[in-house]
């Protein structure tokens, strides 16, 4: 099982039962799993149809899927934006603020990293905010 967090704390998995193929595997739907050595580019055309777009970080210390999550939203993509894996607390901030609108972590990890952790992470804009017109990714 895994568990979904925003920024009010752990939520329901809305899109638990939806299935989510990959780039090479997709033939129209609502949803894309975006692997991080897929070019965010190629996933454009279908951005009208998808509601939700997954984004694997396979390791924490693997940081391609914030950069994934900016381009996606550079290039325009509007719809829910998921992190799934392995992200530490210390990056949720950094997750959020590159265009993710929650992460998804195994159950495992959210025994040892609970609601509160989660929760005390300051949501605050930092000071690049005012020095970035668009936006930083940190």
């Amino acid at each position: 099982m895994t568990q979904v967090i925003d920024q009010t704390g752990f939520i329901e998995n809305v899109f638990g039962d939806v299935s989510i193929p990959s780039l090479t595997d997709y033939v129209g739907g609502n949803a894309l799993l975006l692997q991080n050595n897929d070019d965010p580019a190629t996933a454009a055309p279908f951005f009208e149809t998808l509601d939700l777009i997954i984004v694997p970080f396979p390791a924490s210390a693997d940081g391609r899927g914030f950069s994934i999550a900016r381009d996606l939203r550079a290039l325009g993509y509007r719809g829910h934006l998921r992190a799934k894996g392995h992200i530490l607390v210390d990056q949720f901030r950094a997750a959020l603020r590159c265009g993710f609108d929650d992460i998804e972590i195994e159950d495992t990890q959210s025994q040892r990293n609970p609601e509160d952790q989660w929760k005390m992470v300051s949501q605050n804009a930092g000071y690049q905010t005012r020095l970035m017109p668009n936006g930083p990714c940190i």
